[in-house]
C-alpha cells in the first residue's frame, strides 16, 4: 500500500475523481488549500485598491492505493489534471 497525494487546480477536481474511479478507485480525502510556487501569486483589485494574492487556493487529494494499482493511479492523475500550464 501506498500514499498518494495530489495538489491540483480547483477546476480539475471532477475530472481527477473521474480518472481515478474508472480505475475502481474511490476513498479519498479532499481539501482546500493555499500555495506558492512558480505562479507567484497575482495581483486583484477589490473596491478600486489593488492588493497581491500571493497564496493560490488549490485542492489537495490524499488516498491510499495498493501497490499494484498505483502507478495507474498517478498516470490517471496526472493525464486529468494536467494544463500545460504552471500551476
Amino acid at each position: 500500500m501506498k500514499k498518494l497525494e495530489c495538489i491540483i487546480r480547483q477546476n480539475k477536481l471532477e475530472e481527477v475523481k473521474t480518472a481515478l474511479q474508472e480505475l475502481g478507485l474511490t476513498g479519498m480525502t479532499v481539501t482546500e488549500v493555499r500555495g506558492i510556487g512558480r505562479q507567484q501569486g497575482h495581483t486583484e483589485f477589490y473596491r478600486g485598491s489593488e492588493y497581491k494574492v500571493e497564496f493560490v487556493p488549490k485542492i489537495k487529494i490524499e488516498m491510499v492505493v495498493g501497490d499494484e494499482i498505483y502507478t495507474q493511479a498517478v498516470e490517471a492523475v496526472t493525464r486529468s489534471a494536467k494544463t500545460g500550464k504552471f500551476g
